[in-house]
């Protein structure tokens, strides 16, 4: 049975979820967002709370958006805020748990 099956989450979108986090400051902005809540945090409460600020957030920003990890949308005429896609999140997470342990022969583990 191909590992498709048993997930949302296909290998190539999986794949592409964890190159976007192979990068500390990007787990970073992603950490401080699941921190944040729902709510997401503006670019600039981002910036400061991360340490990463100007283009170089708004890049690493980029890719994570990319990667369908955080999403983007602007309130009022300048704020840009920033939200983790928790179920985007919950998925990549469910897609390494889902089998633990499946070819063990002393598994009584059920993740499913």
């Amino acid at each position: 049975m191909k590992i498709e099956s048993y997930h949302s989450l296909d290998l190539t979108r999986a794949a592409a979820a964890f190159a976007a986090l192979g990068s500390e400051q990007r787990l970073s902005v992603l950490r401080t967002l699941v921190r944040a809540g729902p709510e997401g945090l503006s670019i600039g409460a981002l910036g400061d709370r991360t340490g990463v600020t100007g283009s170089t957030l708004t890049h690493h920003v980029k890719i994570l958006a990319s990667a369908g990890l955080v999403t983007q949308a602007r309130q009022g005429r300048s704020i840009i805020c920033a939200a983790v896609a928790f179920d985007e999140v919950q998925d990549l997470s469910n897609f390494l748990l889902t089998e633990c342990c499946a070819d063990s022969p002393n598994s009584d583990h059920d993740h499913g």
